[in-house]
């Protein structure tokens, strides 16, 4: 009897080093690959009853679902939005938080061809309107809970042409009810055709500068998240993989769908309002999680709360990414829970493209080696490789293996060829390389501080000063400066019971001076209540630019 949790290796080949870790890996795409059809109907045909997801909300609501009804569920809801004139190429804008039906409704629009653009609940009336008039959106599905579908009325007169909406958890005038009516519509579908080199999914990618750039990718993505899966996440086929994400961003496909489901593997989603890190470790204790993935704030947040007091033994694999991580939280994670922090790298515009992957002997606060999928390179801004030491931008090469990168911002042929140039992709990440092959993050290329002739990394700063224990969080950034042009700030968040005084700024200072060069010190302290960050728990550092900049 086949083995489902050995489906993936349908979908590529696989060559491992001495010591099990992967170090070759093709993907095998068949032409007309779907996700929908080849993943999940086809373990739904041949083993229905497999777990396929729990979800639990903050309201103590719970549902496990089998394979067999996710493909069923898919399949009425793809019937569902084609009968209300969803159709292949389509552009369909999902808000749906991390509600279970977010999972019907992108298989639904993988089986139909149209293309999901995931988003986060936090859009305003402004954010809708470019999003929709953006990228053709011509249907719309959309949680009742919270402002977001009153955003959408809102937005509505400013779309350039029509939309249908549907609405999940309520119901009301100008909105088809998608939980009165799903009911209505047939559990079976004739497989409908695709190429997997057809749009699939598109994603909102917000810059530092401008609008958000539209991300799009093809079918082939999903066979990419294999390693992502498979060998960073280390899934347990029976067991279930949580992964820290709002549906709204690309890490939840990462983590909540596409490798793991390929793998066998159950997903676990706790649908929450607010973040509360003792409810985040009950219910990993609770439900059993077997793996763990979240950006490093987190766990930052975990060690701060106190990890003591739960049963983790269920764990057996943790993985981060999403931002840089701090050693010192790699080895506060460790003492409590015995098990190494895999940090990873990827973009929106591509997969997991450096990681400490299983198997491996992971370097505190390194992102470990590039994935075995792509050739990747470290560049000068002459697009000339670097020695080691040296600091350069990640860029993967364009004459290798493709699948997984973005078929391009749709709609934006600058942008595109921006970032496609001189044979490269570049990615607008800075690293070095030491001696042993690892990669060590510095910024992103415009978070590059520049003063007084040095060029200053603020992840190097932000790591020391995450090692005294008055600082729980910290971001660092450049201030302008009439002598220098340039000097480092540092924007901090106390841990209880410290003031920011003018006696612990200059031991903070003394502390960076002693720990790493002296010239990269920061010259100004900011303390503040919380840091700005993204829905995904990412540090919004171009929000602390422009505040001491003055825009």
């Amino acid at each position: 009897m086949e083995r489902m949790d050995l489906l993936y290796q349908k979908f590529c080949r696989e060559e491992f080093d001495e010591k099990g870790v992967l170090c070759k890996f093709q993907p095998v795409v068949p032409e007309n690959f779907n996700f929908a059809y080849d993943c999940v109907d086809y373990i739904a045909a041949h083993e229905p009853d497999r777990r396929a997801m729990v979800w639990c909300d903050d309201k103590g609501h719970e549902r496990t679902f089998t394979f067999g009804e996710m493909s069923r569920y898919s399949n009425m809801t793809a019937n569902y939005l084609m009968a209300h004139g969803v159709k292949r190429g389509d552009m369909a804008l999902v808000i749906l938080k991390r509600h279970y039906e977010f999972w019907f409704t992108i298989l639904a629009l993988h089986k139909i061809g149209a293309v999901i653009i995931p988003a986060t609940n936090l859009l305003t009336k402004k954010d809708i309107v470019y999003r929709v008039n953006a990228a053709g959106v011509s249907a719309i599905v959309c949680t009742a809970d919270g402002e977001v579908s009153h955003a959408v009325e809102e937005a509505e007169a400013e779309f350039d042409a029509p939309v249908e909406k549907f609405l999940v958890h309520g119901s009301r005038p100008g909105w088809h009810d998608f939980d009165g009516e799903l009911e209505g519509y047939s559990p079976d579908l004739e497989r409908l055709p695709n190429k997997a080199s057809d749009p699939m999914l598109l994603y909102f990618s917000s810059g530092t500068t401008g609008y958000p750039k539209m991300v799009l990718h093809d079918h082939t993505y999903a066979i990419a998240h294999i390693i992502t899966a498979r060998h960073w996440h280390n899934v347990v086929p029976d067991g279930l993989h949580l992964t820290v994400a709002d549906t709204g961003w690309g890490k939840a496909v990462w983590g909540k769908l596409y490798g793991q489901w390929l793998c066998g593997a159950g997903v676990f989603v706790y649908d929450f309002d607010k973040f509360a890190p003792k409810d985040l470790l009950h219910k990993i204790e609770e439900y059993r999680i077997t793996t763990f993935c979240a950006p490093p704030t987190i766990y930052r947040f975990f060690i701060k709360e106190g990890m003591e007091g739960y049963d983790l033994s269920s764990l057996r694999y943790a993985t981060t990414a999403g931002e840089a991580l701090n050693p010192e939280v790699y080895n506060r994670f460790y003492e409590y829970t015995g098990l190494r922090l895999m940090e990873g790298f990827g973009q929106t515009e591509t997969v997991l493209s450096l990681a400490n992957l299983a198997g491996s002997t992971p370097k505190p606060g390194s992102m470990g080696k590039p994935s075995p999928l792509y050739h990747i390179a470290v560049v000068d801004s002459d697009g000339q490789e670097v020695s080691t030491g040296d600091v350069g931008e990640i860029v993967i090469k364009a004459d290798g293996p493709t699948v997984g990168l973005m078929m391009g911002y749709h709609r934006d042929e600058d942008k595109t060829r921006e970032a496609w140039h001189d044979g490269y992709y570049h990615t607008g990440d800075t690293v070095w390389q030491d001696e042993d092959g690892y990669y060590w993050y510095v910024g992103r290329t415009d978070d590059v501080i520049k003063s007084s002739g040095y060029r200053i990394g603020p992840f190097e700063i932000e790591s020391v000063l995450m090692e005294h224990p008055a600082v729980l969080e910290c971001a660092v950034t450049g201030a302008p400066d009439p002598v220098r042009g340039t000097v480092v700030k540092a924007t901090i968040v106390l841990m209880k019971g410290y003031e920011g005084t003018p006696e612990l700024t200059k031991e903070l200072q003394d502390y960076v001076k002693h720990q790493t060069a002296p010239y990269k010190y920061p010259r100004i302290v900011e303390y503040v209540a919380e840091l700005p960050k993204t829905i995904s728990g990412k540090i919004r550092r171009v929000e602390l630019r422009d505040k001491a900049a003055g825009k």
